[in-house]
């Protein structure tokens, strides 16, 4: 009765007041440590890397805004939303973390995530519908990839649903040196669909088949076992692995902010593509994506984000067909010119290019690296994923021989700067 009356008051607050500066109880995600936290940011910072929204450079939104809604009316939210579907909503200070992370230090990136939803929510929601699944199942690819469809992680899991190459080939998606089947968004949908329906059958509770899609349901069994047959997921979380512990709460946490973003004052970020736009058509193999650039007037970028299968920038030629997306705009113009696309092919791009080319910045930034002791020209190009010549041509006057405390220039992704660095000394960003 207490509980009710409760919530009741909650709902009063909910329904009167606008938004005010409350909710400080509970501090931030902790990020040092918290796989899962950084797996999820480093998902949300990918979206400023995809060039399928007009404008790049969107500041509409304070970096840290000073207002929350009210936790008693988002508990009561969140337990109205709990009653509308068979997965549990409930309320946590970790879930309130996420929320805070989602609206907070994040929000302009998950405005673009929003905004990507108008092209992949309706996938998923077909076959969610087709497997007879929740429909509120389609947030989770929120915590996955932030709908990057072309994101990668560090542990080697790709596309909408993040799946690793033996998961991927477990539910039969194909993986070749051409085409990567689990960055396709309509099998890998489907792929997840049957893998969530999966662990389901055999944990009979959301919480826990969503905990065993995130850390495998050998995890879980293990849980279970060593917590004496406890089957409550909040109660297997000092048994589980730290990222599984925090997979549900950032699940409930993404579907409350995207269910109710207005709340926040936020809107989706529009990109240049919804599914209203675009459409699928079947082709031969043997077209490169330069081609269909050329003939369609798409840009590559676009090309590739509307099909993030093929590996390499080419449909393979393998005697059937393949399924492509592109606008509605681009298709016409792929049937006016389907032969010159079908006989396009690439200039050469060998090692005299390559060298011709050395020094190309595009789509990297600028960082001054400061040489340390064992750092030599053919370790820096690896770890800086460019080439010895692309060194040299970004510093001319560079000696053959690297000395400690010499600097650099490097135009490279600061990703893999820190990576290789370790700490931040040794890097400036300009």
């Amino acid at each position: 009765m207490k509980r009710s009356y409760t919530l009741l008051i909650a709902a009063i607050i909910l329904a009167t007041s606008s938004i005010v500066a409350v909710g400080k109880n509970e501090p931030p995600i902790k990020r040092k440590g918290n796989l899962l936290a950084d797996r999820i940011v480093n998902a949300l910072d990918s979206l400023s890397k995809l060039k399928v929204f007009p404008q790049q450079n969107n500041s509409i939104y304070p970096i840290n805004p000073a207002y929350h809604i009210p936790e008693l009316a988002i508990e009561y939210k969140l337990t109205a939303m709990g009653r509308t579907m068979p997965i549990d909503m409930d309320y946590t200070p970790e879930v309130q973390r996420y929320i805070t992370l989602f609206t907070g230090e994040r929000r302009e990136a998950f405005s673009k995530m929003l905004g990507l939803a108008q092209l992949y929510f309706p996938i998923f929601e077909e076959m969610l519908d087709q497997y007879r699944l929740p429909l509120e199942l389609k947030y989770l690819a929120i915590v996955e990839s932030a709908l990057n469809p072309l994101a990668v992680s560090s542990s080697g899991a790709v596309g909408l649903w993040q799946f690793k190459i033996t998961t991927g080939q477990m539910l039969n998606l194909n993986v070749t040196s051409y085409v990567d089947e689990r960055m396709d968004p309509y099998k890998s949908t489907e792929a997840a669909c049957k893998y969530l329906e999966y662990l389901f059958r055999i944990f009979k509770d959301w919480h826990l088949a969503l905990a065993a899609y995130n850390g495998g349901p050998g995890a879980v069994r293990n849980a279970i076992l060593r917590s004496g047959g406890e089957t409550s997921y909040w109660k297997l979380l000092p048994y589980l692995p730290e990222q599984t512990r925090n997979y549900v709460p950032a699940y409930i946490a993404a579907t409350y902010v995207a269910k109710n973003y207005a709340d926040f004052e936020m809107e989706p970020t529009q990109p240049l593509y919804n599914q209203s736009t675009v459409d699928t058509i079947k082709v031969y193999g043997g077209i490169f994506f330069e081609g269909i650039k050329k003939y369609t007037d798409l840009d590559m970028e676009s090309v590739r984000f509307l099909n993030p299968s093929f590996r390499t920038n080419y449909i393979p030629d393998n005697g059937g067909f393949y399924t492509i997306v592109l606008p509605h705009s681009a298709i016409k113009k792929f049937y006016m010119n389907y032969k010159d696309i079908y006989a396009f092919k690439p200039a050469s791009n060998g090692y005299a290019i390559a060298v011709k080319n050395a020094g190309e910045t595009a789509g990297k930034k600028k960082i001054t690296y400061t040489v340390r002791s064992g750092d030599y020209y053919h370790r820096l190009a690896l770890a800086f994923g460019c080439t010895v010549d692309d060194i040299n041509a970004w510093n001319p006057d560079a000696p053959e021989e690297l000395s400690v405390g010499q600097r650099l220039n490097i135009w490279t992704d600061t990703t893999s700067a820190k990576q290789y660095s370790g700490n931040s000394e040794n890097i400036n960003r300009n």
